[in-house]
């Protein structure tokens, strides 16, 4: 299928990139938003359109999965920008998750993402790519458009912040 004769497009291999993408994203995204599920979700379906108008070319990318991550965070970001003026609002209501016991530390991971939900979106970018993504100051720095230092700033006063907020809680959920 070709969306406006783009020569990009094609969708060989794209529907299982996608499909085997879509979680991680998803949870991302989740984490990006502070917690609010829809918008998540909209922000993953965007980075998939946006990556199979391109698909052609992502395909053959050394790492189709990181570029992909990278266009959710920029979709992220420019949502962001747009609706700035608006008031974020936390969830209780986590994304879903793979592994043995998702449930186990439902306490701490309410915690967490009620205190991402607190961080500017910036902030919380820095954060889900430096320590969720696991990516480099440099990495996160060609996402987010900025340079090394401005990251490596926007970490720390990042982190402090999570400190500050989490104070006590975050160590009675951890002993457990």
């Amino acid at each position: 299928m070709r969306w406006g004769g783009d020569d990009e497009a094609g969708d060989e291999g794209y529907p299982e990139f996608a499909a085997a993408r879509a979680g991680h994203l998803y949870r991302s995204a989740c984490l990006l938003t502070g917690g609010d599920t829809h918008l998540a979700e909209d922000l993953v379906q965007e980075a998939l359109g946006r990556v199979f108008v391109r698909w052609k070319r992502v395909s053959r990318v050394g790492n189709p999965a990181g570029y992909v991550q990278t266009v959710l965070t920029r979709v992220f970001l420019a949502h962001q920008r747009r609706h700035s003026s608006r008031r974020e609002r936390a969830t209780d209501v986590l994304p879903e998750t793979a592994g043995p016991d998702p449930g186990g530390d439902a306490p701490l991971r309410l915690t967490l993402l009620e205190a991402l939900g607190q961080l500017s979106a910036k902030d919380r970018a820095v954060v889900v790519l430096r320590y969720w993504e696991d990516r480099s100051v440099e990495e996160t720095a060609t996402v987010m458009e900025t340079s090394s230092a401005a990251v490596r700033t926007r970490c720390v006063r990042a982190l402090a912040r999570l400190r500050v907020l989490l104070g006590d809680s975050l160590s009675e959920h951890a002993g457990r």
